[in-house]
């Protein structure tokens, strides 16, 4: 079957075959969306739907999109980051008729009128995004295809909190579910699919050893504590830096020292953003670092390093001194490293997350939107929780396919719990 996208909106469909065998390698270690998959074929919760997607184009990806399309739906996807585009992915998915509308390294310009042809010319009945893209160019361009989207989800918590702001500016058209604020999506997507995958790409685009290295970890939220952790699970000594007084207490209570951006600049050897903020780095900060210093963003958009100010400080760059990694000579002689040109390292650098982390992460939208479709007219046009029981539901199918067998109360204890008359 040839693809349904059109001309050069993919790069090459000669790379079909090579983007099906990846994903079938990846859809072996996805056993959440293979049972998914299953029900949605008997269910078809979005049958006669067409359901947008602005995701990272990767294997994992593929599989959520196999899982959409078995429930009935007509699946569009656009890249949430050019960066991470795998090409025999798309190449493959628009092999089996899913419209694809990406390719790797596109500019910023053709990268947004992918989001716009994902979109089509009548507009979504749901969608799904990844940083928030797909719903603001829906909200700010294709205002006239806004009355059929029924509602849609948000996988990031970057993307969560823009539209957070656009809820409380009452600028949101329409119902989204946060798919990234679950305990169990924070726990294995956030904190070990995050900590995992970003010291992958560190070791693959710098080739550094981290034992005895100094890093700085810039935000000590879900992904934050993953990198922090997994860094010093290699022998290196970390140093964190937060502005939330909580966290930082965390942060000091788990082993970790806490001390301000400036005071950490000078001390660094490695350094990784995961604040979901701007201008974390800033020209200040990157004055005083170390020859050799290592700079990398784990957050979901590219300006939580100043690269501007990074370039304006340069007198010369180096690129490609090793895959993904620009070497920055400063007038002192000193070079600074950026990896993954100042975008999200472990999409860029490495491979992302595992796909155990992500069929989790996929399972909980999956069945997220499955819920939304069928309750969506109930809803206020508005950032709605994923309901605990899709979330305890995903949690344990994947304990069932790790061999985990856990206990369920008695009856007794849960009119124990229930009750506030027993003491004890």
């Amino acid at each position: 079957m040839h693809g349904s996208s059109p001309d050069g909106s993919i790069a090459d469909p000669g790379l079909a075959e090579v983007g099906a065998r990846r994903i079938q390698y990846s859809e072996r270690s996805m056993p959440l969306l293979a049972a998914l998959a299953r029900r949605f074929s008997a269910d078809r919760p979005f049958d006669g739907m067409t359901v947008a997607a602005c995701l990272h184009v990767t294997a994992e990806t593929a599989v959520l999109a196999r899982v959409l399309r078995a429930g009935g739906a007509r699946v569009s996807l656009a890249a949430s980051n050019p960066l991470s585009t795998q090409d025999d992915i798309a190449a493959a998915l628009a092999a089996e008729g899913i419209e694809v509308f990406a390719r790797a390294g596109v500019d910023r310009p053709t990268y947004y009128e992918h989001i716009a042809l994902a979109l089509g010319a009548t507009g979504p009945d749901l969608v799904i995004d990844d940083g928030g893209d797909l719903v603001n160019t829906l909200h700010m361009e294709r205002t006239h295809v806004l009355p059929r989207v029924r509602g849609g989800c948000e996988g990031t918590t970057t993307g969560v909190l823009r539209l957070r702001r656009m809820a409380a500016d009452g600028a949101l058209a329409f119902p989204v579910i946060a798919a990234s604020d679950t305990p169990a999506k924070r726990l294995m997507d956030n904190k070990h699919g995050t900590g995992q995958s970003v010291i992958d790409a560190l070791l693959r685009a710098s080739g550094v050893l981290l034992a005895g290295k100094t890093m700085v970890v810039a935000g000590f939220g879900s992904c934050g504590t993953g990198i922090a952790t997994c860094a010093r699970g290699l022998g290196a000594r970390v140093l964190v830096t937060e502005v939330d007084p909580v966290r930082a207490l965390d942060a000091v209570l788990r082993g970790f020292r806490v001390l301000t951006l400036a005071e950490a600049a000078p001390l660094g050897e490695v350094f990784v953003t995961a604040t979901g903020s701007a201008e974390v780095i800033t020209a200040e900060h990157m004055a005083v670092m170390r020859d050799g210093a290592i700079l990398a963003n784990a957050g979901h958009f590219d300006v939580e390093i100043d690269v501007r100010a990074l370039e304006a400080l340069a007198v010369a760059v180096h690129p490609d001194v090793r895959p993904h990694a620009d070497a920055y000579e400063l007038p002192d002689g000193r070079r600074l490293l950026l990896l993954a040109e100042g975008r999200v390292v472990n999409l860029v650098a490495a491979d992302g997350h595992p796909p155990e982390v992500m069929d989790l992460a996929f399972g909980i939208e999956a069945l997220a939107l499955a819920w939304l479709a069928g309750n969506s007219g109930k809803l206020n046009p508005d950032v709605h929780p994923v309901p605990p029981d899709i979330d305890a539901e995903a949690a344990r199918l994947v304990l069932a396919s790790l061999g985990a067998r856990i206990d369920t109360l008695t009856p007794a204890q849960r009119a124990y719990l229930a009750s506030w008359h027993l003491g004890s």
